[in-house]
């Protein structure tokens, strides 16, 4: 345990809690053990830029705990979902077991997130792995009466739980009417919702004792926070479509299989993200892939632009989105460029950074805040000052945004080596003599030469810095 742990879980944190409709002081269960779940990929094709909104807002919510309780104190769990409709589909198309389809894509998605910056979580319990779970689960929901059996499937029944609809804030009448509902014979009200399910030709199935079938999307998540992390958790978060039905029935089979229990203290949904006015969807067919995507920007450009709108409100994808976050990305590591690389005396431990992030994770705010740091610090460079609290601070709330973590010249050099970076520099050297002696035709074909090997020159107060174009430009 930290030395200084008390000083740093005296600072509250504020989040916006969906089931109190309310930002709310967060306080979890035991001081010693944080727990956060966010809903993770279903693992069947490549990740869009819309799932990866998510990935990093919660992202920088675990940084945040790690730094406010100790990163051995915090267990944050994102799920593979490696059984469903889609996976059997792709699996049958090309004639492989659902394994092979969904770890291929389960790398892909590590891969492309790191990228981005986002740090491994804690868990990554996978679905086809807690289907023991899953049974029991379902097991006691029905020795509780609140689920039951009927030809070959095992529904949630609806009735057993008086508080559904509470996360959505709907009635079970506009439920229905806004949800597609199956239905079957079967059922005893419309809205009961599948546990378990008899398993089509070429689907995968476990034996159980209602017969041979797969596991409902719900029961998956519900039982793998029970297994792996316990009940009840600190912070369940995700998308801002999974309240109703997913975690509104969530709630529903998690409450009932331990007689009423609390499931999550806090509840937390990030907004959609708009492409052309419209939610990005597969279905929709107006998806960006974080794969190409990654391939044409810096992941952290990506970070950025994910980073600027509050995680809580829509967030509108264009290229001047792009741009704009690598022209403030280009100024922040330009300033660090200018005054040099952080040194131990820069800290960490200015808690006052991290004041922003503490308001229910208000990443713009903390995104001007960086740049405010920015100014002071380069004004102070000019002076001939080092500016080291704000130094401290800038670095501190860059970490936990998960930014500004390149060397400058690596930022810029995107990776060219170091007989291009002396070729560049000659250049640029050349091109500020042929300014200096105001000889501009000279001046003008070098930067048309420089422009010709790909790269940006950017004229300042200190002399001009380079990068190189990204190669969508």
């Amino acid at each position: 345990m930290r030395a200084d742990r008390n000083l740093f879980v005296s600072m509250t944190l504020h989040l916006h809690d969906t089931l109190r409709r309310a930002k709310t002081p967060f306080v979890p269960r035991d001081l010693d053990r944080v727990t956060l779940y966010v809903c993770g990929p279903t693992v069947y094709n490549y990740a869009h830029i819309g799932n990866a909104r998510p990935v990093v807002a919660f992202d920088v919510l675990f940084r945040l705990l790690r730094r406010l309780y100790g990163a051995e104190h915090v267990v944050y769990a994102r799920n593979i979902t490696d059984v469903d409709d889609k996976i059997s589909h792709k699996a049958m198309e090309e004639r492989v077991s659902i394994g092979v389809i969904a770890e291929r894509y389960a790398q892909i998605f590590a891969e492309d997130m790191a990228a981005l910056g986002a740090l491994a979580p804690t868990l990554e319990p996978r679905a086809t792995d807690h289907i023991g779970a899953m049974i029991d689960q379902i097991g006691r929901l029905i020795a509780a009466g609140a689920a039951y059996a009927a030809q070959g499937h095992v529904l949630f029944r609806i009735s057993a739980f008086p508080d559904y609809g509470a996360l959505s804030g709907r009635s079970l009448e506009d439920m229905i009417a806004g949800a597609r509902v199956e239905i079957a014979p079967y059922k005893e009200h419309p809205a009961d919702f599948v546990l378990w399910k008899p398993s089509k030709d070429g689907e995968p199935s476990w034996e159980s004792p209602w017969g041979a079938g797969r596991p409902g999307w719900h029961i998956e998540c519900s039982a793998m926070i029970e297994a792996r992390l316990g009940l009840p958790i600190d912070i369940h978060g995700g998308g801002h479509d999974l309240i109703f039905p997913h975690h509104e029935n969530e709630i529903a089979q998690g409450r009932c299989a331990t007689h009423g229990g609390e499931f999550s203290r806090y509840w937390m949904h990030n907004g959609f993200l708009d492409f052309a006015g419209e939610k990005m969807s597969k279905s929709l067919g107006n998806v960006v892939l974080v794969h190409d995507l990654v391939k044409v920007h810096p992941g952290e450009v990506l970070r950025w632009a994910l980073l600027k709108g509050h995680y809580r409100a829509p967030l509108e994808w264009t290229d001047s989105l792009l741009e704009q976050s690598r022209r403030e990305l280009d100024y922040l590591y330009g300033v660090l460029e200018r005054v040099g690389p952080r040194t131990v005396d820069d800290g960490p431990d200015d808690e006052a950074a991290l004041a922003p992030l503490l308001d229910d994770l208000n990443t713009p705010a903390a995104m001007g805040r960086l740049h405010a740091l920015a100014r002071t610090i380069d004004h102070a460079h000019r002076e001939g000052r080092m500016a080291l609290s704000e130094r401290r601070e800038l670095f501190d709330l860059a970490g936990v945004l998960g930014v500004l973590q390149s060397a400058p010249e690596a930022w810029f050099a995107g990776g060219a080596d170091a007989e291009f970076k002396d070729r560049v520099n000659g250049l640029i050297l050349a091109r500020d003599a042929a300014r200096k002696a105001k000889n501009w035709a000279e001046a003008d074909q070098l930067r048309e030469a420089l422009n010709a090997l790909n790269v940006v020159v950017m004229d300042g107060p200190d002399g001009a810095t380079w990068r190189l174009k990204d190669p969508a430009a």
